[in-house]
């Protein structure tokens, strides 16, 4: 018998998620809870969900499902994933995990102590380009990987109206690291190991906005390997294209270069460039890494086995955001270790 779910939140990226949740094995959607009761009978036609409530607790009551996707805003993801905890359902939550170290880690403690699982949806790095790296990794091809860089160039924050797509992003008091640059964090941690520390440096290009639009991040990997993350979100395409930016991967043995559209090449010293031929879905978002990401939970929670951003082991990209938000704020080098303490 398939999991049943229920989803909380009925905005822009929940129509990801439950396009994505209509594909999953083992899994299917009962209901959504939106406090806009036509936004959510809308949404619930479009995706094919029996059932709309616009109180989730009111929902969480009457499904008893085994879990719900939070797709709210991070402001709410306390307070939800809490009442999930009582219910004793696990809570599938957006990025960002919430907007306080606080509150991430109450969380974590408040869904351990009532034996849920906490599980933050993190699908970046379930991107196809970057699952595909990670295989070549592996296979030992690059050698001792000892640089990681990534240039993030998109072009929605420019001009009078930016974000037009989302435009709550414009009032966000932190924004690139917090709400973008937190998924190429994330994703550096699975590419090239732990990092120990960081250094950053953060502008606002577009003064319509509240937050840093512009950011430059300096990475110290636990493995030795160093990494460099340079990026904004004014001077590129608009659209951005599917990988939002280039990527560079260095090893003693090899390279790999990833083009914005998620192409691969790799170098093997000595060799010509050569493209890398791989699968590079077309559907759903971004190479399909919703789906990716919540067939893998779904895995996760009927087998019971860990998943790869449980929620404390998330924690530890919480913690690189906010060691480079102390950085550019202190003007020095902060380590992971010292957010977390």
């Amino acid at each position: 018998m398939p999991m049943t779910g229920v989803m909380a939140g009925a905005g822009f990226f929940a129509r990801f998620h439950a396009e994505a949740w209509q594909r999953v094995h083992g899994a299917r959607i009962t209901a959504v809870a939106d406090p806009d009761a036509n936004k959510a009978r809308a949404f619930a036609r479009e995706h094919g969900i029996p059932k709309v409530y616009t109180d989730t607790a009111g929902m969480l009551m009457a499904e008893r499902p085994g879990f719900i996707d939070i797709v709210t805003g991070p402001a709410t993801h306390r307070a939800l994933t809490e009442m999930a905890a009582a219910n004793g359902i696990a809570a599938i939550c957006q990025k960002p995990m919430a907007p306080e170290w606080d509150d991430c880690v109450a969380m974590v403690a408040r869904c351990e102590a009532a034996g849920v699982r906490l599980l933050i949806h993190e699908n970046w790095r379930w991107q196809p380009w970057y699952r595909e790296a990670r295989r070549l990794i592996a296979e030992g091809l690059l050698g001792r990987v000892f640089h990681a860089g990534f240039r993030m160039r998109t072009g929605d924050g420019r001009g009078p109206d930016p974000y037009e797509i989302q435009p709550y992003f414009r009032d966000m008091p932190r924004f690139l690291l917090y709400e973008t640059l937190v998924h190429f964090l994330d994703t550096f941690r699975y590419l090239a190991g732990e990092i120990d520390s960081v250094s950053c440096r953060t502008a606002r290009i577009n003064p319509i906005i509240r937050g840093e639009d512009c950011a430059l991040i300096e990475i110290d990997f636990a493995t030795g390997a160093q990494g460099l993350i340079d990026a904004n979100r004014i001077s590129g395409p608009k659209p951005p294209p599917p990988a939002f930016g280039e990527m560079r991967l260095e090893g003693d043995r090899g390279m790999i270069r990833m083009s914005p559209e998620g192409r691969l090449w790799l170098t093997i010293y000595g060799e010509e460039e050569r493209e890398h031929e791989y699968d590079r879905p077309t559907e759903g978002y971004r190479g399909d890494s919703v789906w990716a990401f919540q067939q893998h939970a779904v895995d996760c929670l009927r087998t019971n086995t860990p998943c790869e951003s449980e929620g404390r082991e998330y924690l530890k990209t919480v913690a690189a955001v906010l060691a480079c938000y102390r950085s550019a704020e202190s003007d020095r080098r902060v380590r992971i270790a010292e957010v977390m303490a």
